[in-house]
């Protein structure tokens, strides 16, 4: 068990953010088999090809252990919404020492995996190839759906703060995991194999969801670190679900079946490359297209960083509806 103790300066600093590094760090036990990668099978199959080029030895070796992920690896985020170069930056920046630290706590009864020895015998030379490969990674297998995990965690970030609105903070951790129990300034995660007991002592408490992590709960509280919790956003089980065909057969007769399947694909922010991949078709129609549905009310489009992210209004919603109902 382990037990974070909150006090009224911690209750006061309780936030959320968001990190692209925790995705790309989660997401690697999921590509390699070692994770439970069912619910993300549709993403391991697109993403597998694409990293098919990079040696992911020794970040797969960081990552896919029984008990740990290094801590180095994924500081946490100072913003709500981190930038990956920010992220990446931090980790270029690990002093020697504390990835030596870092890879004493992944040692089993066997000693230390061999692809970690180099890194951890000449860690000043290691590192910056370790981060090389982590942009080479992020870029072919994370990036390209970064804006709809993004999309998902801002809706749980979203609902967790209309639960704290309506109810206090025993309705923020009521349904955030199963293993997660508050009461009275007491955080309660349950894990039969630690035993441990901290004080936030005015650092208050981070929450990260994190779309990779599912279906785990992951505990950040070693000092001087912020104490941290990563969990898996709502929604998951229908990330990569493929939409259905077209919507509605009426729906298609009256707008043609590019568009109805486009509105089909829109039920998270999706940006206009990732609808192209989706339909098979060229990012110019897809514009085309969007134009068209943004002049009829029923898309609408948003900035997010370098990414343009379209959404169907609830007035398509509707349209989708079996029977129009």
């Amino acid at each position: 068990m382990i037990e974070l103790l909150l006090g009224p300066d911690d209750l006061a600093r309780i936030r959320f953010a968001l990190s692209p590094l925790e995705e790309l760090v989660h997401s690697v036990p999921v590509l390699t088999g070692s994770g439970r990668p069912m619910v993300h099978r549709p993403w391991r199959a697109r993403a597998l090809p694409a990293v098919a080029g990079l040696d992911l030895r020794v970040l797969a070796a960081l990552t896919c252990g029984p008990r740990f992920v290094a801590d180095f690896l994924a500081p946490p985020p100072e913003a709500m919404s981190g930038r990956f170069a920010d992220e990446l930056d931090a980790v270029a920046a690990t002093p020697a020492e504390a990835v030596v630290d870092s890879l004493e706590e992944l040692r089993t009864g066997q000693g230390l995996p061999e692809a970690l020895r180099p890194l951890y015998d000449h860690p000043e030379r290691e590192l910056p190839r370790l981060v090389d490969t982590m942009a080479a990674y992020w870029r072919a297998a994370v990036e390209p759906v970064w804006p709809r995990l993004r999309s998902l965690s801002d809706a749980d970030v979203a609902h967790r703060a209309r639960r704290l609105t309506a109810g206090g903070l025993d309705r923020v951790f009521e349904d955030l995991h199963p293993e997660v129990a508050y009461a009275a300034g007491q955080l309660s995660v349950d894990k039969p194999r630690h035993d441990a007991v901290r004080s936030a002592s005015g650092a208050g408490l981070l929450l990260v969801p994190c779309v990779f992590a599912w279906p785990r709960l992951l505990v950040l509280h070693n000092p001087p670190r912020q104490p941290t919790l990563t969990y898996s956003p709502r929604g998951i089980g229908q990330l990569w679900s493929p939409p259905g065909d077209t919507g509605p057969q009426p729906l298609a007769e009256l707008m043609g079946r590019s568009r109805a399947a486009l509105l089909v694909h829109l039920d998270l922010p999706v940006s206009t490359t990732q609808l192209a991949a989706y339909l098979g078709v060229s990012s110019a129609a897809v514009s085309q297209h969007l134009a068209v549905l943004r002049r009829c009310h029923l898309v609408t489009s948003q900035r997010s960083g370098r990414w343009m992210l379209h959404q169907r209004t609830a007035l398509a919603t509707e349209l989708l509806l079996p029977g129009g109902e």
